[in-house]
């Protein structure tokens, strides 16, 4: 473990600067290009990252799979039930002017809020879900038939 000291600590530093930044290209994404997106992927990043230097085992103690799943079907949730409170207040399917019809523009903001936050939170647990396959999956050959 020593050998890798330079790596961990490096990581240790860099995961938190990306979860940051994703952060912002989530919350501002409706403002400058980004969005839920974007955001998703680079807050995977950082669990990817923890995972290839600390460990697959280490990085599921931090994010376990169960959650990863149900993260998934959240963020589903989240951009399907925008449409669908919209449609149930009267208006056309995604139409974000239903949430505050005086002034429309406030309606517009909180809609597209909803929406990237549910495709943010989708397309990160969808890109740790397929980094956890890969990386969980047994090796078929040994390192000595290489």
């Amino acid at each position: 473990m020593r050998h890798h000291l330079i790596l961990r600590v490096i990581t240790k530093l860099l995961v938190g600067a990306i979860m940051l930044f994703a952060f912002y290209v989530q919350f501002h994404g409706d403002f400058s290009p980004g969005g839920g997106f974007q955001a998703g992927v680079i807050m995977a990043v950082a669990f990817i990252l923890y995972g290839l230097v600390f460990s697959l085992r280490n990085v599921q103690k931090v994010f376990p799979a169960w959650l990863v799943h149900k993260l998934i079907a959240l963020g589903v949730l989240l951009y399907a039930g925008t449409g669908i409170v919209s449609l149930f207040l009267g208006y056309s399917f995604l139409d974000y002017g239903a949430f505050t019809p005086d002034p429309p523009a406030h309606g517009q903001h909180y809609g597209i809020f909803a929406v990237e936050l549910g495709v943010g939170i989708t397309v990160t647990a969808v890109m740790v879900a397929i980094y956890y396959a890969f990386a969980g999956r047994a090796p078929r050959l040994s390192d000595e038939e290489w």
